[in-house]
């Protein structure tokens, strides 16, 4: 073996190592992402968390608008939102960019309320990036493999529905009308 593909492995090692990598297991195809631990690492290492106990399983993507983002991780396929009880502080301060492919955090108007939500963003957008006048969302992943995947989700009709918590009936919008399941999430490499 050559000195270059040597250090090409050891290199490419070191880094799985310290940034992850999942498989995002839906019913329409599999999308692979890169986390960046060394970037957001709490709010990498909350994901992980929701990936290992299994939270994502046969969640859906509740909220997909075609040119901007899809989301999900928040409810199952009945609609009824789930909650792990977990929340991660705001990283958006990483200077990371909501650019086309990446995976950030959804939240509430709470800076610190991400939970399990999360979106890929189908295209970049920058409104949503941290500002020294507003927070902004954290992005913590690339889509390495899959973004057509993620492109064919944004483009399916949606609609609007009623979603329920603990708390009553929620409406939602941008609702997938055949739904986008998140079958399964996980590790590709630790």
């Amino acid at each position: 073996m050559s000195f270059i593909a040597a250090a090409f492995i050891t290199i490419a090692g070191t880094a799985s190592a310290e940034n992850p990598i999942v498989k995002l297991e839906t019913n329409v195809g599999d999308i692979t992402v890169l986390l960046y631990a060394d970037k957001a690492p709490k709010t990498v290492e909350n994901f992980l968390a929701h990936v290992d106990d299994g939270f994502y399983k046969h969640t859906i993507f509740h909220r997909v608008i075609d040119n901007f983002m899809v989301q999900g991780g928040g409810f199952d396929v009945d609609l009824k939102q789930k909650d792990s009880g977990r929340t991660v502080v705001n990283e958006s301060k990483n200077r990371l960019h909501n650019d086309r492919g990446t995976l950030a955090m959804a939240r509430t108007s709470d800076p610190d309320s991400a939970g399990s939500q999360f979106f890929i963003n189908q295209r970049n957008n920058p409104r949503l990036d941290w500002t020294p006048f507003k927070p902004g969302y954290t992005v913590f992943g690339e889509v390495i493999s899959g973004m057509r995947i993620v492109d064919f989700m944004a483009s399916t009709p949606t609609g609007n529905a009623m979603g329920s918590t603990d708390k009553g009936k929620m409406p939602l919008q941008n609702v997938p009308l055949d739904p986008i399941v998140l079958l399964r999430v996980t590790r590709v490499s630790k």
